[in-house]
């Protein structure tokens, strides 16, 4: 799959708009795009931008409800996002399918480079009025390559527009592509780096995914069970998809930072950036490729819901579910990341308790799980009479099962997100606390709390006899 066939999925689902009317890429696109969001309406390709050539599209809200969540992933549009997670979890764990190499792709039917790049003619939105500029880096992922390892990692960063030449990149302190930059920096080298925006969307999730010590392209390959399509980027070597919409080639100089921001964050706060500058690694673009007839994506930013939490709950929800069933977890039933908590902030899961302790097991390894220990501040269990994502009876657990005392645990220092506006600047913010809620009833409670349920035999009568009640 790449851009262009997830949109003829969509369309073809009755679920896409194109907007045909022209949209100025200053504010306006992007509120467009976040009140359609908010009535759960199509997803948006914006045909005519305001400044920019008419061959040149922008895509919004390619992860913005389950629907187009489940056309991702190949998978039956009416599945929940629990449901989704699981499938991904079950793909997950199969044999790994490579990326193949091949010699070229429609990547590079048109190569910009020297005095001819220039970054303002793709059509970058900008989203909110207190923002730095233009974003280019909303829906994106970067790749680079561990110059010790070799390993290839794709990473998510937003990046603002800097200049003609020059995107920013919000690489935060201790993330892969950190640590990676960081060992460039050591060796005095500039890190190569190619940002992709646009391509199969099912990559875009793997780039967000927290995944240590997997090569993100041989992710979607097992995901979507045959290889995924990679050619090397002429300047770097990098390995970028052969039919990636945009692709920026350059290097980042690690001792080289520029001011970035600020920027509405997917938390729907502005951070430290709003009142003081603050320094980032910043992309000297060499070249651009792109395809014939481009399509930019972007995604929806600021309070929740829209399109990033859409996405980072559905990726933490999967990565989390695999990583428990790796770990040799039993009776786990249902994983939930709430998009409403920014899909990342807390989980909720749903065990089947086989032994005492059992509750506090499934808990242990939520907290040591790759995909919650950087930025989870609350975590609760439940029992599997309740769905993970059933959040009217999540709130009923609470009220009945939990007790403060007994199911109470505070972690007191957690690997945290410097996003995170709960944590103020005079404190640490790489560092935060969590709350463990066990809202399930102990398992070696010999008298179990009875619930009051109704008769599955009158059940049955009933169904029987709806539409003779007129209750159809």
């Amino acid at each position: 799959m790449d851009m262009r066939d997830f949109i003829a999925l969509c369309e073809k689902e009755g679920d896409l708009k194109r907007v045909t009317a022209e949209v100025d890429w200053n504010l306006e696109m992007s509120h467009i795009a976040k009140l359609v969001e908010e009535k759960d309406g199509p997803a948006l390709v914006f045909e005519n931008v305001k400044g920019h050539d008419r061959s040149m599209s922008v895509m919004f809200g390619a992860y913005s409800s389950t629907k187009r969540l489940a056309l991702v992933l190949g998978r039956p549009t009416n599945l929940t996002m629990c449901e989704l997670s699981y499938e991904w979890m079950k793909l997950s764990v199969g044999e790994v399918i490579r990326a193949r190499e091949v010699e070229t792709g429609p990547v590079f039917e048109n190569v910009i480079e020297g005095d001819a790049v220039d970054i303002f003619k793709i059509p970058a939105p900008k989203f909110y009025e207190k923002d730095g500029g233009r974003y280019i880096g909303t829906a994106c992922f970067m790749v680079v390559q561990d110059p010790e390892t070799g390993e290839i990692n794709l990473g998510t960063y937003r990046s603002q527009v800097l200049d003609s030449k020059t995107v920013g990149a919000q690489i935060l302190k201790g993330k892969r592509g950190d640590r990676i930059l960081q060992k460039y920096r050591k060796m005095g080298k500039k890190m190569p780096v190619c940002m992709i925006v646009g391509c199969d969307p099912l990559l875009m999730l793997a780039g967000s995914a927290m995944v240590e010590n997997a090569n993100e392209y041989d992710i979607v390959g097992t995901l979507r069970g045959e290889p995924v399509e990679i050619v090397k980027a002429p300047l770097t070597g990098l390995p970028i998809p052969a039919t990636a919409e945009w692709v920026l080639e350059g290097y980042i100089d690690g001792d080289n930072l520029r001011p970035e921001g600020p920027f509405g964050e997917y938390t729907g706060y502005y951070t430290e950036e709003i009142y003081k500058p603050v320094l980032k690694p910043a992309i000297e673009v060499q070249r651009i490729y792109h395809r014939n007839n481009p399509i930019f994506l972007a995604a929806s930013v600021g309070r929740p819901v829209n399109d990033n939490h859409m996405m980072l709950a559905f990726v933490r929800n999967a990565t989390l579910w695999t990583e428990l069933t790796k770990m040799g977890i039993p009776g786990i039933q249902s994983v939930y990341m709430p998009p409403e908590a920014c899909g990342r902030f807390w989980a909720i899961v749903s065990v089947k308790q086989m032994y005492p302790g059992h509750s506090n097991q499934v808990a242990a390894a939520v907290i040591a799980s790759n995909t919650c220990t950087y930025g989870l501040k609350g975590l609760i269990i439940v029992d599997d009479d309740i769905r993970a994502d059933d959040l009217p009876r999540v709130w009923w657990a609470l009220a009945t099962r939990y007790d403060a005392e007994r199911g109470t645990q505070i972690i007191h220092r957690g690997r945290s997100t410097p996003l995170d506006p709960a944590l103020h600047d005079n404190v640490n913010k790489f560092i935060t606390s969590r709350i463990i809620m066990d809202a399930t009833i102990p398992f070696e409670w010999k008298d179990k709390p009875v619930q009051v349920e109704m008769s599955k035999e009158m059940l049955d009568k009933v169904k029987a006899r709806w539409s003779e009640l007129g209750l159809d």
